[in-house]
């Protein structure tokens, strides 16, 4: 048989035929049936889920931040305002060669170094931000130059801007501030607050001064508009609107005339200046000299003047009149005199001034100011020609402990609780502190030094100027304060009428005695002699004179052999009218010497215009006078 013929078997092959067929078709089957429920799922499940999804993505949510709150004075003058411009600013995620870009921009917008050095310091400090400036305050014409080639630069838009400007610039540097670009560290604040949603598309908040202190009253409520975009993510209508609700304008206890006449006043001495209203604690001026521009940092201050502001030996920066501490020097005497009446010190107990002190026992001499000394001398005069010796002594007799108990009635060595950040406390030793602080009992000659507010004592003038004010009203204080109203939307809001914070119940004839000193220390034969000569009020003072270094045993202070910044330097505090003081006031010229040839001058020309209304002659530049008397 050559070969065998296989015959197919055909019902098997219809068989597998059928079977791959029904499997192919179970399969289609299945597939439209997970298909179909993956429609269901989508289309009715999950339906209000990718309905606002899809609406999110067709519509976008935009915060529209609110115009910031202005700052006036008491007279309604601006202190701080808003005025609109516009900025030419970069996403610097959406730009692949940031350099390139910003080559490029320069050919259609002026863009200085400083512009470049300001914007790689942004993105460094603000890297959560989407954009950033890299010129600020476009021209009309840089703008159409920029629009016409906008295409050319994704990730690069020019934005309508609300700028800050403070119009008295360093006059009020120190007690408005500024406000400058949120960073990271602000974020976190905000946060922890629980109000960055509240800052969502703002780029400024307050840094310094009352703008940072009254930040929430400033900023204002953000509000939201719902814009329809297209698929290149531009606005195509607005579909609703929640509207931002501005921020509050603060109206100040401040007389900005008053502060410009105070500022001038120092010519070119260094130092501060406060007056208050002793009635209620309204702050009048506040003066912080040297001061700075405050408007070089909103948008970012460059690296040149940023540099000179920190290298200055002025050190324009310090906010002297809140934050420098100094010693009191004889400032201190009239409030000693009080403790020393109320601790049944006589006002007619007198001593022999042979110019010196010495405690029992000790042979070191504690120097008067003037060689010689001042004779026979009482309370009274003890204040009118500021004798050192006296207060030695009274310092001796009630000890540091009794001191410290009844200065700090007056507020010193702790802070005022002014409504601004960055307060200090100052210093007014006790036996306790010294054992606290230094692991050292407090010596007897520790005392005799603090009787003349020298030695461990620290004041600043803000601190001296709230006591003065107290002294003024009899005992009676008022907490400094710089906002009187505040004016919303929905009508004003004064604020609560200020109450006293301490009534010292000083006796009449007590305060009665020291305020009439204080009066013949402006006269002829005080130590600010000739500083009330020819007013038609009448102004109590003291003057002041605080050591910036230390001298041997023996030695002589000689202000011509001693560097600038190492001389004394000079108080002088004031109230006036005497006998019913409106005003009160505390002047510090740093390095500037002797109280009443240099502190109290300045003062005299504050009083003059609060009073009188009267305004100086164009000042000239004041040069230190060699007087005769220590303070």
């Amino acid at each position: 048989m050559k070969g065998r013929v296989e015959l197919k078997n055909h019902q098997r092959e219809i068989f597998y035929f059928r079977l791959r067929l029904m499997l192919s078709l179970g399969f289609v089957l299945f597939m439209l049936l997970v298909l179909l429920l993956r429609f269901v799922y989508l289309q009715v499940i999950k339906h209000d889920y990718f309905q606002t999804m899809a609406e999110s993505n067709r519509i976008a949510v935009v915060p529209i931040v609110p115009n910031r709150g202005l700052i006036l004075d008491r007279n309604g003058v601006v202190l701080a305002r808003n005025y609109s411009g516009y900025t030419l600013e970069i996403a610097s995620r959406k730009v692949a060669d940031l350099e390139a870009t910003i080559n490029e921009l320069s050919t259609l917008v002026d863009i200085q170094p400083k512009d470049r050095k300001r914007f790689k310091k942004l993105l460094a400090e603000s890297r959560n931000f989407d954009t950033l400036p890299i010129r600020n305050r476009l021209s009309d014409e840089e703008v159409a130059r920029f629009a016409a080639q906008r295409y050319r630069f994704p990730g690069v838009e020019i934005k309508a801007r609300l700028f800050r400007e403070y119009p008295y610039g360093q006059g009020t540097s120190h007690l408005i501030g500024y406000i400058g670009r949120i960073n990271e560290k602000d974020v976190d604040q905000l946060e922890e607050d629980d109000i960055a949603s509240n800052y969502l598309g703002s780029d400024y908040i307050g840094k310094t001064g009352l703008e940072q202190s009254y930040e929430k009253e400033l900023h204002g409520t953000t509000g939201f508009e719902q814009v329809e975009v297209d698929a290149g993510g531009r606005a195509v209508r607005a579909l609703s609107r929640s509207a931002p609700k501005s921020g509050n304008t603060l109206v100040l206890t401040l007389d900005a005339k008053l502060q410009e006449v105070a500022e001038q006043a120092f010519g070119n001495y260094r130092g501060a200046l406060v007056a208050i209203d002793p009635s209620n604690g309204d702050i009048l001026a506040f003066v912080s000299k040297p001061g700075y521009d405050p408007n070089l940092f909103i948008d970012g201050i460059d690296t040149e003047n940023w540099e000179a502001l920190n290298s200055s030996l002025d050190v324009p920066l310090n906010n002297r009149a809140l934050r420098g501490q100094y010693p009191m020097g004889s400032t201190i005497k009239p409030f000693m005199a009080l403790a020393g009446l109320y601790n049944k010190r006589s006002p007619s107990y007198t001593i022999s001034d042979p110019g010196y002190y010495t405690l029992p026992g000790n042979r070191h001499q504690y120097r008067d100011w003037k060689a010689g000394g001042h004779g026979s001398v009482d309370m009274f005069k003890s204040i009118v020609i500021s004798c050192d010796t006296y207060y030695y002594g009274l310092a001796t007799e009630l000890g540091i402990d009794k001191m410290h108990s009844y200065l700090s009635q007056f507020g010193f060595g702790k802070k005022t609780g002014v409504d601004m950040e960055g307060e200090v406390s100052g210093l007014l030793p006790s036996s306790e502190w010294k054992m606290k602080r230094h692991n050292q009992i407090w010596y007897p000659g520790d005392t005799v030094s603090a009787g003349i507010g020298q030695g461990y004592n620290l004041t600043t003038p803000l601190q001296l100027a709230a006591a003065t004010a107290t002294l003024a009203n009899d005992g009676v204080a008022y907490k400094p304060h710089f906002v009187k109203q505040i004016q919303r939307s929905s009508g004003n809001a004064p604020l609560p009428a200020p109450v006293p914070t301490l009534d010292m119940h000083i006796d009449p004839s007590h305060i009665d005695l020291v305020k009439r000193a204080m009066e013949a220390v402006t006269k002829p034969g005080g130590t600010a002699a000739g500083a009330s000569a020819g007013a038609p009020y009448r102004m109590a003072g003291k003057t002041g004179t605080a050591q910036v270094i230390g001298m041997k045993q023996g030695e002589k202070y000689d202000e011509k052999k001693v560097s600038e910044y190492n001389r004394d330097h000079a108080w002088f505090i004031a109230f006036a009218p005497a006998d019913k003081p409106t005003i009160a006031l505390a002047v510090l010229a740093e390095n500037g010497g002797h109280g009443g040839s240099t502190a109290a001058p300045i003062a005299r020309k504050v009083l003059d215009y609060y009073l009188l209304g009267k305004l100086p002659k164009p000042l000239e530049t004041v040069e230190q006078k060699e007087g005769s008397e220590n303070d």
